[in-house]
């Protein structure tokens, strides 16, 4: 393939700034039906080493760096060098042929939505007449593409049955929202992206004339295309309702689209030359601050200068409220005090991460020959960040691809009881069971084992000792009691804190149940007013040594008796 060319500026500097190379035209060229590749979570690590990754990385930077302002040689001004800012409509921009064609494209589908009114009445959702505006274009789409693009493009020399024609129709189409979801978001513009960027490689774009400075192809891109693509886009979203596609709410940057405030922030950032790199911070005097986006009338000032105020105009058109309420994160990037360079570098360190590595925004790119998913030779394959490792999979397994499907987890035994991964031992069965081990928490006590034929107290984990076999007519004894002779029978009663630790005698009658008041018990009425079962004697059999149980579990916070 050939190597980028070097522009050279009237002033005899070279840029040294990387673009998009050209397609190499020793041979035809095989063409490619772009096809989805990016399935699940895993496949977005492979399209960050991808080729198409690293095309459509470069070609973002490349109209970038057009955007700021640059020093130009005026020969009126005794050769002195002056600031050339590139506003919204700045005449000093030269459009070529096929920017100009282009632009008759996008203006023949802004004439679409004349011929496909909405359908009447309210919706939540998109309107249904956005399918049919989707579908008459996809019947015009080659025809429109025959009548504004040279036929030196659209039949590129090819190998195969498959022309330059079919790969510039899909990164077309991919770019007006999805006709069966009804919505529109930062991976259909991404996709318009690629449409000029595969002009590029073709050769389409070309300087108008030998003396244009350089960069202003780059800008003719940005100003002449993008602009109006833009308009055609939020047109679209006010005619048709079209919904945010994978919008993080208030706190994503904004509901449909994020290369405005790249290109916005770079016009505002400070002037270079060809020679110099990117500025990473800094503003052009002239700039206005970054918090006067959070001002109504600063935006409305600015929005038919800039692309970022022209982008949060927008939203003040489709949302209502304060600014910082709903779109917090513009609100935040507002406060920075370190310019307009500043921001222009963070908002491309956001694009890759919010819009090139999220699987729901990347999920629906395809990929041809143009943009290939093929690995980049020359691509260093990254750390897993945040957002890689946690992308969604079809399955629990991992990956469905042939190559990054998940070993198989091994079945556990039959029978056998869940044990915590933390647990200290394996769970101790039961004797006399066969294979069915409990479930053993890793805070078990290390007790002996249970006796055979018995129940099995739960034991509390601070439990001192192990609990105590428990016959099946014990009473219920609370932890705090004291530690009084129980009795011993099949329907003892339950032992309250509060009673009498005097030992009953065998064959005699316990003493009345005391209340825990300090006094008499106040003697029984006709009035009815204590039952006559208060007053009953309770008397219990005599203990049998061998019958006796163990003394119930003592809390750690019971005194002695």
């Amino acid at each position: 393939m050939e190597g980028p060319a070097t522009r050279v500026s009237d002033n005899g500097s070279a840029s040294n700034a990387p673009s998009l190379e050209l397609l190499s035209k020793t041979g035809p060229h095989r063409f490619i039906g772009p096809v989805k590749k990016i399935n699940e979570g895993h496949d977005v690590s492979a399209f960050l080493i991808s080729k198409a990754y690293g095309d459509i990385m470069t070609f973002l930077l490349q109209l970038n760096r057009a955007m700021f302002a640059s020093y130009i040689q005026d020969l009126s001004l005794s050769g002195q060098k002056r600031v050339q800012t590139w506003d919204l409509g700045c005449q000093a921009v030269k459009f070529s042929e096929t920017v100009r064609n282009l632009r008759r494209l996008l203006e023949a589908l802004d004439r679409i939505i004349d011929e496909v009114p909405p359908d009447p009445g309210p919706r939540r959702f998109g309107n249904a007449s956005f399918k049919k505006w989707y579908q008459t274009v996809e019947e015009r789409t080659s025809d429109l593409l025959k009548s504004h693009l040279p036929e030196l493009i659209l039949q590129y020399p090819h190998e195969s049955e498959i022309t330059a024609e079919a790969e510039l129709s899909s990164y077309l189409l991919g770019s007006f929202g999805s006709s069966q979801r009804l919505d529109y978001g930062s991976g259909h513009e991404l996709s318009f992206l690629a449409f000029l960027g595969c002009i590029w490689k073709l050769g389409g774009f070309s300087y108008p004339d030998e003396y244009s400075p350089p960069g202003n192809e780059e800008r003719a891109i940005v100003l002449g295309l993008i602009v109006p693509y833009l308009s055609l886009i939020r047109r679209l979203i006010l005619t048709y309702t079209l919904e945010p596609a994978g919008s993080h709410g208030v706190w994503g940057l904004d509901d449909h689209s994020f290369i405005p405030y790249i290109f916005g922030s770079a016009q505002y950032g400070p002037a270079i030359s060809p020679s110099d790199l990117t500025p990473i911070e800094g503003s052009r005097p002239d700039a206005p601050e970054p918090p006067d986006v959070a001002k109504l009338a600063a935006v409305e000032r600015q929005r038919n200068q800039n692309m970022y105020f022209g982008a949060i105009g927008f939203i003040h058109d489709v949302k209502k409220g304060p600014f910082w309420e709903h779109s917090p994160m513009l609100y935040d990037i507002s406060g920075i005090r370190t310019g307009w360079g500043k921001i222009n570098k963070g908002m491309i360190k956001m694009y890759n991460a919010e819009v090139l590595s999220k699987f729901p925004v990347v999920q629906h790119f395809r990929f041809g020959s143009l943009f290939s998913f093929d690995e980049d030779p020359d691509a260093t394959p990254l750390p897993l960040s945040v957002h890689a490792a946690n992308q969604p999979v079809r399955d629990g397994f991992g990956s469905s691809s042939a190559e990054k499907v998940a070993a198989p987890r091994k079945a556990p035994p039959p029978q056998q009881g869940t044990q915590a991964p933390r647990a200290s031992q394996a769970t101790t069965s039961m004797p006399g069971t066969a294979s069915e081990a409990g479930t053993a928490a890793p805070w078990t006590s290390k007790g002996p084992p249970p006796m055979p034929g018995l129940a099995v107290g739960t034991a509390a984990p601070w439990a001192s000792r192990p609990t105590a076999m428990i016959n099946p007519g014990d009473g219920t004894a609370a932890p705090w009691a004291r530690k009084g002779t129980p009795s011993a029978g099949a329907e003892s009663g339950t032992a309250a804190p509060w009673v009498s630790r005097q030992p009953a005698a065998t064959g005699a009658e316990l003493p009345p149940t005391r209340f825990p008041q300090s006094g008499s018990r106040p003697k029984p009425t006709n009035k009815g007013t204590l039952s006559e079962d208060a007053n009953r004697e309770i008397s219990a059999p005599a203990p049998h040594p061998q019958l006796m149980p163990p003394p119930p579990t003592k809390a750690p916070w019971a005194k002695p008796p």
